[in-house]
């Protein structure tokens, strides 16, 4: 058992070194490469949330056995190996699902790099799930915002290449706000490693001292993630980067990328600032307010959208603020609801544009709201997906996306303070999701004489089974939630 200690070391390093042997390898060696990978991972991971679950406590690793402040540090509770588990599987299911645009819309002297890329990726998120150190993690911050810019740009389209200018304008914008929150609590406590500042903090804050430098310190790395993981206004950047990058790659952004930096907040939050310093400082109530804005605005720009990738694009500016909003709370309520709905949001949104790629198929390539008239019935096994990843994140019972918004709304009405708002804000936010993605479920349904036909290129076994294996995750998320309830509140539990 001791052996699974080494696990989230091994896993980061495995995702390194496999991006490195595919930038030699052709197109399909370095698919089939990418395949063993996140399988190794899937089990790597599994193993390692069995260990954590089974000792009930979380382990450190110490990177070439030197102790800090010399050494690095890896840490693994049940939260962070229960998400790394959930990573692996969804990009998994995201590249199945996407493949055949892989095929189509990139070059094939250029496929090998989207695997390169992908490997890194996914060895960036799991380095920021499993990291103790500060720096450590912001240096993977920056890996991850390459790898994801190459992503949307690998199409080499006009729209493209300027989606992935305006990513990369807003994502460094965001890193460099980080980095100067992290050299000032540097500054301030003279460490690096989580556990090691979060007593510095303490000390700090029980006697008064720096108190408003630490305050613009937690601000500034608090707005450099909020930008990045794109809250209402900082989500410009959002609509062309989804809407017109390959499949797997809108999938990929919308459904891990933005939550691995969310869920580095919720580390800083719980183990380097300290859940009440943060509470304290009033910058929840800030995050409250615009988590709000971004349900309402996010679900209004999807409505006037006649685009079904923009469309999704702006659900999830939506649903960002609504992680925001539970985070916001302040209550170990509103963060157990936020987690759950990083969970919920990454399984819904990765079916949705998975569907999605089925039901343009089957319509002649056009994204158009008029041309997908009757896509559901020229293509049956994308139509069920878009309906069932819909249903969820309306938040029809048995789905994911009901058990996000009751444990949203039992959060706020344990606390008096935001209740009326917080309520007022998901009901409005439910009756929006309700009019976009039911009048899209609506229009694929409405037979139509368009004289397109159902088409799925490429392998349609593996698109099958990943809108199936998606719509398993959804419904296990939404029949079966005590347990993850359970899991991520045993993982809260250890962070603190």
């Amino acid at each position: 058992m001791e052996i699974i200690r080494n696990f989230p070391a091994v896993s980061i390093l495995l995702c390194l070194f496999a991006g490195i042997v595919s930038s030699g390898l052709k197109a399909k060696a370095a698919k089939r490469l990418n395949g063993i990978l996140i399988g190794t991972e899937i089990f790597l991971n599994l193993c390692t949330l069995y260990y954590t679950t089974v000792t009930g406590e979380a382990f450190v690793y110490v990177m070439g056995r030197f102790p800090a402040p010399w050494g690095n540090e890896i840490r693994a509770g049940v939260l962070e190996a229960l998400l790394a588990l959930f990573v692996c599987v969804v990009m998994l299911l995201s590249l199945w699902g996407g493949e055949r645009q892989l095929q189509e819309k990139i070059a094939e002297d250029k496929i090998f790099l989207y695997y390169v890329l992908a490997d890194h990726l996914l060895c960036s998120l799991l380095a920021l799930i499993y990291t103790n150190d500060l720096f450590t993690a912001y240096v993977f911050v920056e890996i991850n915002t390459i790898s994801a810019c190459g992503l949307i740009m690998i199409r080499q389209t006009g729209r493209t290449i300027e989606a992935a200018v305006r990513y990369m304008i807003m994502s460094l914008l965001g890193s460099g706000l980080l980095l100067m929150g992290l050299c000032m609590l540097y500054d301030l406590t003279g460490h690096l490693l989580m556990s090691n500042i979060q007593e510095a903090v303490a000390r700090l804050h029980a006697s008064g001292e720096y108190g408003v430098p630490l305050t613009v310190t937690i601000g500034l790395m608090t707005v450099g993630l909020a930008i990045k993981s794109a809250l209402f206004p900082f989500h410009t950047w959002v609509p062309d980067a989804y809407g017109y990058s390959a499949a797997s790659s809108a999938a990929i952004l919308s459904s891990l990328v933005s939550k691995g930096y969310i869920f580095l907040l919720i580390k800083i939050i719980y183990r380097v600032i300290g859940f009440d310093v943060f509470h304290d400082t009033k910058i929840v109530n800030v995050l409250f307010i615009f988590g709000l804005a971004g349900m309402i605005f996010g679900s209004l720009s999807a409505i006037q959208e006649n685009n079904i990738r923009r469309m999704i694009a702006f659900s999830s500016v939506a649903q960002i603020g609504y992680i925001y909003m539970g985070i916001g709370m302040g209550t170990q309520a509103g963060m157990l609801a936020a987690i759950f709905h990083i969970f919920s949001h990454a399984a819904s949104k990765s079916l949705l544009f998975v569907a999605c790629v089925g039901l343009t198929d089957a319509s002649g390539g056009s994204v158009k709201f008029q041309d997908l008239t009757g896509a559901a019935y020229r293509n049956k096994t994308a139509g069920a997906a878009f309906a069932a990843g819909s249903l969820s994140m309306v938040g029809l019972p048995l789905f994911s996306g009901f058990i996000s918004k009751l444990l949203f709304a039992q959060a706020a009405v344990q606390n008096q303070g935001k209740m009326l708002p917080a309520l007022i804000v998901l009901a409005l936010s439910t009756i929006l999701n309700a009019i976009y993605f039911m009048k899209t479920v609506i229009r694929i349904y409405t037979p139509a004489q368009t004289g397109y036909e159902g088409r799925t290129a490429g392998n349609p076994k593996l698109f099958t089974a990943a809108c199936v294996l998606l719509v398993v995750l959804n419904l296990h998320l939404g029949c079966l939630s005590q347990s993850w309830e359970n899991l991520i509140m045993k993982g809260l539990g250890m962070f603190a």
